[in-house]
């Protein structure tokens, strides 16, 4: 069978990952491939690490991509760190918390958990008692929870585990790169990003960074696990409770070995990607952190204007909203699948659906990094509408766009620019 040239469709991508990558990206991604331990490889392995620690707000000495989804990230960093019965507090508000659940269950730990209603998150404080109650080695928490669009305050919970000598590690996929994240500040002790949202590369990459307080954990376990030299040894653990990474993948000791001076071969790195998330960095530098915060809280606020305009609801509680992340009720009557259908085939638009208990009730709309712009957010409120009237909803007709463009006309008198 003959198979044809790749040619995919266009699509405006407004799901809450993957987004639209930037043209620059895709170029960057052409480049010609280098031997990893090219110098000149070596130097782009470098070039990363010092933007990462730029981006992530930190002066940590470890910022690195692990090769794969945003989940290895997540996963490297809990499973090197975590030990057979080490207590982990995982609080739960959407999703991505049971994910966490999940990962630290398989490495064996004891796993607490908090939960809230979806649609809300925690009080601080409930969090630091909590911690106080079960003592645990670590927490695990999500910032910004795509299944539900709301994104939990964390300047508190990381000076109380400071106090109490607990880790903390954080899943910011869904905000690095779009929302303001102060890893030093905030006293993070692990964070896990994504490059297929707010940094608008494809996935395939998660960039990592983590401070003295885990490598200590890390390093300790290294130096149990070279205890054990001979073959005969290691065969004596086969079997027996051991407080050793069980992945080679995603050992983070092996990873640092690799990422740091010695350049210990791990892996053969994922050149191109590498690429992509070189350009998509400098990107976001070029922009300017508070510049890229702001341009995304401006079209989500275009965005949720023309939305209330249409006569939508939105869900979840407004003062913990993820600004990336909108989530839209779905009316009453409305067939929530068939309105997707029909803005993918009519219009090229893709917005998602969600999980567990708000599957069928929410749509979630996107406003990450290059999909972020005032074009797909005029394109997404006009073909939703028509959409909507085309499947029987009452809708304000003609009322969505005129809002989202007075939004647009007001920060422009704020001396906001509302072309990018």
């Amino acid at each position: 069978m003959a198979y044809s040239e790749l040619n995919t469709p266009i699509r405006t991508i407004m799901t809450p990952g993957p987004v639209e990558v930037d043209p620059r990206v895709l170029r960057a991604m052409s480049t010609p491939i280098l031997g990893q331990f090219d110098p000149a490889f070596t130097t782009i392995m470098n070039e990363v690490m010092e933007m990462l620690r730029s981006v992530f707000q930190t002066t940590n000495e470890w910022a690195f991509p692990v090769d794969g989804t945003s989940r290895s990230g997540v996963e490297a960093l809990l499973c090197s760190v975590i030990e057979p019965g080490d207590k982990v507090l995982v609080p739960i508000f959407g999703r991505f918390g049971h994910l966490l659940t999940e990962i630290c269950e398989r490495y064996g730990a004891e796993v607490h958990t908090i939960e809230c209603t979806w649609g809300e998150v925690f009080d601080q404080q409930v969090i630091i008692e909590e911690i106080k109650k079960v003592s645990p080695k670590l927490i695990a928490i999500v910032h910004g929870e795509t299944s539900t669009g709301c994104m939990q305050p964390l300047d508190q919970i990381g000076a109380a585990c400071r106090t109490l000598d607990v880790l903390l590690i954080v899943d910011a996929v869904a905000s690095i790169g779009g929302v303001d994240v102060k890893v030093d500040e905030w006293f993070i002790d692990g964070l896990v990003g994504g490059t297929q949202k707010c940094l608008s590369v494809p996935s395939g990459m998660s960039p990592i960074t983590y401070n003295h307080r885990i490598e200590k954990v890390i390093t300790r376990r290294k130096k149990v696990e070279r205890g054990i030299s001979t073959e005969e040894d290691r065969q004596k653990e086969i079997g027996m409770s051991h407080p050793f990474v069980k992945s080679n993948y995603f050992d983070i000791s092996m990873l640092q070995d690799y990422w740091g001076p010695r350049r210990l071969n791990h892996h053969t790195e994922a050149t191109s990607m590498l690429y992509a998330l070189r350009e998509g960095l400098r990107i976001v530098l070029e922009e300017g952190l508070e510049s890229r915060f702001a341009r995304h809280k401006r079209h989500e606020e275009a965005l949720i204007s023309g939305l209330e305009a249409m006569g939508l609801e939105l869900y979840g509680n407004r003062d913990c909203k993820l600004p990336t992340v909108t989530c839209v009720t779905v009316p009453t009557g409305v067939d929530p699948e068939s309105v997707r259908s029909m803005l993918l085939n009519e219009f090229g638009i893709e917005i998602a659906s969600s999980f567990g208990p708000l599957h069928g009730k929410i749509w979630r709309i996107g406003t990450m990094g290059f999909s972020c712009r005032q074009e797909n957010i005029l394109f997404t409120l006009g073909a939703l509408e028509a959409v909507l009237i085309r499947h029987g909803a009452t809708v304000h007709t003609g009322k969505a766009l005129q809002a989202a463009l007075d939004a647009y006309s007001s920060q422009k008198k704020e001396n906001y620019s509302v072309t990018s």
